[in-house]
């Protein structure tokens, strides 16, 4: 699989001609949803269900839990990132470039080497070509084999995604969906923050694409989906859902175990639903605010020395054979 942290300026325009506020962010609706952000998150997956064990850096039960689940030959081992939001400048945080250099160096002191790192989202502010290529640089120094992307609204600001995609979509499909299968686990990178008002939006030919990618696919597989925006009704008076996700949800019902893994509300949460879970990661920028417990979700300004605590990343182990995903969310402090 091709590493979507590299730079793919030559690539085709996906959107050539269609109109900036038809599938992009324009400033207006940026300024409508300035406060949507994500996290960075360590996995590990095992059998294909992700069971949350929430620990700040002092907790060594779910260290000595993750570390089970992740030993021996043929386990899977990723960690998640989200909206490092670089090119923000404000009082939440006043060098988000430095806190997710820390977030890499975490990622770097695990004590393994991750197969991978997805990034969910937000990778940018403003969608600019020189916040694009900074986070590339700066994902270049993760210690892993391969680096993977989502786009958060912030990533397509004014463009439909086009400068998103020149330097992180080689390889992907439409707006920049694509899957792609190791450890015997099968992955579906989404795009929901297109063609977005209020909330998040798949739209039916990445619907079709989800269809088809999972048609042949036996039931036991276990499925692990990324997307920005939580694929489940987490707040949607904040935009803190996807409006065509059912449809999504409806395809994957036969799987045994699926698990759904979002960015966008930089806090954790987790909800179960059958045989779906869905975990949202907390951020590397600066923390947003509990759903209904402030007018909107903006930036929330906390005492410097408390702000590592509010920012992590998260670990996901996995092997084969085993009834559980192991997760572990790590805070920057």
């Amino acid at each position: 699989m091709t590493d979507y942290y590299d730079s793919h300026d030559g690539a085709p325009d996906h959107d050539a001609g269609r109109p900036d506020t038809e599938h992009g962010m324009t400033r207006r609706q940026l300024i409508r949803h300035a406060g949507w952000f994500g996290g960075a998150v360590v996995l590990t997956v095992a059998s294909g269900e992700v069971i949350s064990h929430i620990a700040d850096s002092r907790g060594t039960n779910a260290k000595a839990t993750v570390g089970a689940a992740a030993a021996g030959s043929g386990a899977l081992r990723f960690v998640q990132v989200s909206d490092s939001h670089i090119g923000f400048q404000g009082p939440a945080n006043m060098d988000v470039a430095g806190s997710f250099t820390e977030a890499i160096n975490q990622v770097n002191s695990l004590g393994f080497r991750p197969d991978f790192v997805m990034h969910s989202g937000d990778l940018t502010h403003l969608s600019t070509a020189g916040q694009f290529n900074q986070v590339k640089q700066m994902m270049a120094g993760m210690k892993t084999d391969r680096v993977f992307t989502v786009p958060g609204e912030h990533d397509s600001i004014g463009d439909a995604g086009r400068a998103y995609r020149r330097t992180f979509g080689m390889g992907t499909l439409g707006d920049g969906w694509y899957s792609f299968d190791t450890h015997g686990v099968h992955f579906i990178a989404l795009v929901n923050t297109l063609s977005l008002e209020k909330l998040g939006h798949l739209g039916n030919d990445q619907i079709d694409f989800v269809r088809k990618d999972v048609a042949g696919l036996s039931s036991d597989t276990p499925i692990v989906v990324f997307s920005h925006i939580p694929l489940f009704a987490m707040y949607p008076q904040w935009g803190w859902s996807t409006d065509d996700a059912l449809k999504v949800i409806a395809l994957l019902r036969r799987f045994s175990s699926v698990t759904c893994l979002n960015g966008h509300v930089h806090q954790l949460f987790t909800k179960t639903e059958g045989n779906i879970t869905f975990h949202s990661a907390t951020t590397t920028a600066y923390p947003l605010p509990k759903p209904g417990r402030a007018p909107a979700p903006t930036p929330q300004v906390v005492p410097a020395r408390q702000l590592k605590d509010a920012l992590g990343i998260r670990s996901v182990g996995y092997r084969q054979g085993d009834r559980e995903l192991a997760i572990k969310d790590q805070r920057l402090a």
